[in-house]
Formats: C-alpha cells, sequence, structure tokens
C-alpha cells in the first residue's frame, strides 16, 4: 500500500456500491493470482516459501488498486512508489512506454524499498496506445551482484554501488522484444544466476498474467466503470481511516527508540529514531525529526520512498483499522491521504544518495514499533508491547565454478497486547514472510538444522506475556560463507503497563573444538569451516501489563507448556506452583496480597 493518493480524476461518475464492491474482489483476485503463480514458478525459497515478494495493480495516476495479500507488506507497499520512480526516470532521458515493453527497476531512490527487491512493471494498454495502468511484481532476488554473496548481510557496503547492480527503470523487453544484452549483464554479474534470473522471469510472467486479467476486468465492465469503481473505493478507505484517526484526542505524541547499529564501533552505533505523532481531528502527520543523522559509508539507512512510509502505514492501518473489528478493508492508496510523514532530509529515515541502504530492515521495523510506541499513549488498549525485531542471514558457498547462495529471516516475536499473549517465533510488523521449511534447507543445501525450538524460560512476564524468540542452530556441511543483518543484542523491547522488558537477542559461532564466539547483530562476510554451526537466538517480545493479574491458571499453563519456570512463576508472577505440578492458591492469594495485587 503506498503512492500518496491525493489525485482524483476529474468528472468520476456516480457508481453502485455492489458493481464497486464486486469489481474490488475481481482486482484483488488478480494480485492474488499473480502472486501465486509467481511463487509456484520461483526457484528460490525466500519467493516460494518465504513469500519475500509483492504483486500489485496501479492505476496511470500511480495509485494502487490492489495488492497480493499473502504476500509481505515491505513488498506490496512500495509498488506505487516504483511506478512513480520509474516515471521521473523516464522523464529525465526523454523516454516514452510503449505496448509489449517490460521494464525493470530496483533504485533504492526512485521508490525501491532496497536494491535485492526488483520490480518487473509491465504497462496495460487498451485500444493499441492508451494506457490504463500497470501490472507489477516485485521479489527480494538472492544476489544483486554486491561486494559479497547473498542480498542480506553487505553491511559493509561502503555506497550505493557498493550494494550491487542498479536497475533505473530499463526495458528488460522493448515493444515485446528481449533486451539481450541486458539479460546477458543480469547472467554475467549476479552470484547463482541460473536461480536468480529465473526467478525474474517467473516475475516477468507473473506481471503480464496481472496485465492479462486486468484487461479481461475491463473488457467486462468497460475502463470508466473500472475506474470509477476503483475511486469509489479509495475515497471508501479513505474515509474508514479519516473515521479511525478522529477517535483519536488530538495532541501530540512522542517516542524514542533505539537501533543497534555496529556494536563493535564505537562510532556507528547506537542508533536514536525519534518518532512524533500529531493528531488534528481526521488528518495525523508522523514526524522523524530527532532521529539520527544517516550513517554515510554503512548500509542501515532507510529509503524514505519504500521502507520508512511503509513501516508508517503499515502500523497505522494494524492499530486504528485492526482486521479483527473493521474486517477486510479494501486495500489501497486512500488508506494514506489522512498521513503526512516527515523525516529530515540527512537522517537515518531520508539519506542522501548514494548513502547505502541495502540493510534497511532492522532500521525500518524499529520505526514501525516506536511508532506504536508513540500511539499507546492515546490508544493503549489497541497496541502491543515492544517486538523483538529479526535477523536476515546469508549463507553463501561454491561448488566448481558454481555458487549456491540462500537467504535465511530469522524470526523474532510480538510483544503481548490488550486481551491476548504475544505471538511466538514469527516475523514482525512490515516483515510478515514465512518461516523455511527445514526440509527444504537440507534438500537445496549443504546446511544441516540442529536445532529449532522456542527458548526456555524467556517469556517477558505481564498481565498478556511476551512472545518468545526461537532458537536455530545451523551446522555447515561444507567449507562456506556467512554474512547476518540484525538488531536487537542490546535495547531489549519494551514493556507495557506494567509488563517487563522482553529478552534481548544473540548470534553465536560455534567451531568443531567446542568454542563458542558471541557475534554482533551486523556482520559482514566470513568464512566458516565445514563442521561448524552457527546459533542464532531470536528476540522475546515485552510483556503487557502487571504481571500479578495474570490469571494463576495461565501461570500453570506457562509452566507446564515449558515457556517458564516454577521459580519464575513464583517470582514474576506470585504463583505457588507445587512440585507436582499444581496450584496452591492459597500460597499464591498469600504471596499476591503481601505484594498488594492479585489475579485469578
Amino acid at each position: 500500500m503506498s503512492g500518496d493518493g491525493n489525485e482524483n480524476r476529474t468528472n468520476r461518475r456516480a457508481i453502485d456500491p455492489v458493481t464497486a464492491n464486486v469489481i474490488q474482489g475481481a482486482l484483488e483476485n488478480i494480485a492474488v493470482e499473480m502472486g501465486y503463480k509467481l511463487m509456484r514458478m520461483s526457484y528460490s525459497s525466500i519467493i516460494r516459501e518465504s513469500e519475500d515478494f509483492g504483486a500489485a495493480i496501479i492505476d496511470t495516476q500511480g495509485r494502487q488498486l490492489c495488492e497480493s495479500k499473502q504476500s509481505t507488506p515491505l513488498q506490496s507497499g512500495p509498488i506505487p512508489g516504483y511506478v512513480k520512480g520509474m516515471h521521473q526516470l523516464f522523464e529525465e532521458r526523454g523516454e516514452v512506454i510503449n505496448p509489449g515493453d517490460v521494464i525493470i527497476h530496483n533504485s533504492a531512490y526512485h521508490g525501491a524499498s532496497h536494491g535485492p527487491d526488483v520490480a518487473f512493471i509491465v504497462p496495460v494498454f487498451i485500444d493499441g496506445d492508451k494506457l490504463v495502468g500497470y501490472s507489477v511484481t516485485t521479489a527480494h532476488h538472492l544476489d544483486i551482484g554486491a561486494l559479497s554473496p547473498g542480498s542480506c548481510g553487505i553491511v559493509d557496503a561502503m555506497d550505493a554501488y557498493a550494494e550491487g547492480l542498479q536497475f533505473k527503470a530499463l526495458k528488460a523487453y522493448d515493444r515485446g522484444v528481449k533486451n539481450e544484452a541486458l539479460w546477458c549483464i543480469l547472467r554475467d554479474n549476479i552470484r547463482a544466476s541460473d536461480l536468480v534470473v529465473g526467478d525474474m522471469e517467473a516475475q516477468v510472467a507473473a506481471s503480464r498474467i496481472g496485465a492479462d486479467r486486468f484487461l479481461e476486468l475491463i473488457e467486462r465492465y468497460d475502463l470508466e466503470t473500472v475506474e470509477a469503481a476503483s475511486d469509489a473505493l479509495m475515497d471508501y478507505s479513505e474515509r474508514l481511516m479519516r473515521q479511525a484517526i478522529q477517535e483519536l484526542p488530538d495532541g501530540s505524541y512522542s517516542a524514542i527508540g533505539h537501533l543497534d547499529g555496529f556494536l563493535d564501533d564505537p562510532q556507528r552505533r547506537d542508533f536514536q529514531i525519534a518518532v512524533t505523532v500529531t493528531v488534528t481531528g481526521s488528518d495525523l502527520i508522523v514526524d522523524l525529526t530527532g532521529t539520527a543523522d544517516q550513517c554515510d559509508d554503512r548500509p542501515i539507512n532507510m529509503p524514505l520512498e519504500g521502507t520508512v512510509d511503509c513501516a508508517i502505514w503499515l502500523t497505522l492501518r494494524s492499530i486504528l483499522l485492526d482486521s479483527s473489528v473493521y474486517g477486510s478493508i479494501p486495500q489501497n492508496s486512500g488508506l494514506v491521504r489522512p498521513i503526512k510523514i516527515v523525516a529530515p532530509v540527512g537522517c537515518l529515515a531520508n539519506p542522501i544518495f548514494p548513502a547505502p541502504t541495502i540493510a534497511r530492515f532492522a532500521p525500518g521495523n524499529i520505526v514501525a514499533d516506536t511508532l506504536m510506541k508513540a500511539l499507546a499513549e492515546a490508544v493503549p488498549t489497541q497496541v502491543g508491547a515492544g517486538v523483538g525485531n529479526l535477523k536476515v542471514v546469508a549463507f553463501s558457498g561454491i561448488k566448481g565454478e558454481q555458487h549456491w547462495v540462500h537467504m535465511e529471516i530469522h524470526e523474532g516475536s510480538y510483544g503481548g497486547r490488550y486481551g491476548k499473549d504475544g505471538m511466538d517465533a514469527v516475523d514482525t510488523l512490515y516483515a510478515n514472510t514465512r518461516n523455511n521449511p527445514i526440509e527444504d534447507i537440507e534438500s537445496h543445501t549443504p546446511l544441516r538444522v540442529k536445532r529449532y525450538e522456542l527458548r526456555d524460560d524467556s517469556a517477558a512476564a505481564g498481565r498478556w506475556r511476551g512472545g518468545i524468540g526461537s532458537i536455530r542452530e545451523v551446522e555447515f556441511l561444507e567449507d562456506s560463507f556467512i554474512s547476518v543483518e540484525g538488531d536487537g543484542h542490546k535495547y531489549a523491547p519494551w514493556g507495557f503497563d506494567g509488563g517487563a522488558e522482553g529478552n534481548t537477542a544473540s548470534l553465536d559461532y560455534l567451531d568443531t573444538g567446542g568454542g563458542r564466539t558471541s557475534l554482533p547483530s551486523m556482520m559482514p562476510n566470513r568464512a566458516v569451516k565445514a563442521g561448524e554451526s552457527l546459533a542464532l537466538t531470536g528476540t522475546c517480545g515485552g510483556g503487557y501489563g502487571d504481571p500479578l493479574t495474570r490469571p494463576e491458571r495461565d501461570v500453570l499453563e506457562d509452566v507446564l507448556d515449558g515457556y517458564i519456570s516454577v521459580e519464575r512463576a513464583k517470582n514474576d508472577y506470585g504463583v505457588i506452583i507445587t512440585p507436582a505440578l499444581e496450584l496452591d492458591s492459597a500460597a499464591t492469594a498469600e504471596r499476591r496480597g503481601a505484594s498488594g495485587s492479585g489475579g485469578k
């Protein structure tokens, strides 16, 4: 979901709500079909298993009409920005868009979320030469020709050029003719090129499918009707968002968050994220003034358009228009019309080219989490406590003359929220990707997963406990390489309303002699030997509410499930559990009474 959504067609015709909703359903099905077919045609696990891709239909004004709901918000959300950036570059070069064109685009300073998230844009024409919209897919690619293997963990990139190939709105197909020179550049400059280029060809096919389906929809209802329905649906989404904002008390709400950065480098660590939310009627401003200056030579900067905006929009939509309350809402550019984002030029959230941005994932999650913390004062029952951030690991190696590359997103966890415990071991906020099945990892790569389990005795205490991070230990069966980008080793997820802070993450390197070395959350490419292992320990989300008010039966269940120990049940919750693992309600009431609280 992206695009400013503020431009409206003149002379718009009225349309009945039934027809508008039928067309909305058809649009959503187009995007979903694009997404599923991209998954099924793709070679790499990051797309077919983790679902790190996006698909959307965009109108001629750059407004998003629909998106693939099974994909990640960080992929579908920026798509209108990709189209806007494409137009900007075409205008600068004096190029035109023709039927049969397919445009490849990944410039982080022209709408893309970062370089590895490559878009393929197919313009849609009717009557031969009338442009009516765009069918677009995006996907994260395992390698993009950066200074080291993989497309994550390139944390030593000194500028945008070191992050890999830049495709600034280039024609992969020109009037239906394949640009063979460009495809040769791709194959000759990307590691594991059969895999990566195969995924790109799948994107082209999926985008063309979306274009065909959009044409079929227009042929069935006519262009004027489809445009009228799109306008009405965007107005409806805008009304819902404005109504939700209007229910907030007018005023300003602020919070501060922190990013690990490079903990082994005193000059490049402990970055501040500042968020102030100002509500005036049905308008809302998110101001990031006070956020740390950009890091000129390390890639933890975030594109304002493509990462920061999506983090903010996703968080506001999730908090203010909770699907459990509002049901299904048309996911289009109307949702963002009431929202203005301010970020000083030259800060982490609005860097100046050529500042590198490839490792913007973890910082963007901190923006979202800090925004949620700011809103906690206004809507305490609609937010969760602090989330556990993620890690992304690139595993790679060489067999003969060929590279193999695997990307693993190691999940975090959610904080507790009003009425619900935090979710365990999931990708958080704008990530929303799935974990990789162990069977898939071990059948396609020289890796063995030795452990994959929830952390012991680590759930943050609260009336609603924090989610639990996972532990994954991966053994290298051959000499290989690893690189890591992540967060959460220093700053614990925040607790809310008396809840405890969450537990920080860790990363450990295990050698063949039994030695264990602690590694930072940001680690550039490093060689490893066969038989050695990497142990990833995920962050645990914060607790929500006074732990002494958690029902004693829930505390017992946590003990029986192995989430917390008997000792922690006593110390954190005031719940006494016997050696037979039964509740001692009388002793619990006495202990909680002495602490000034109680809960049944």
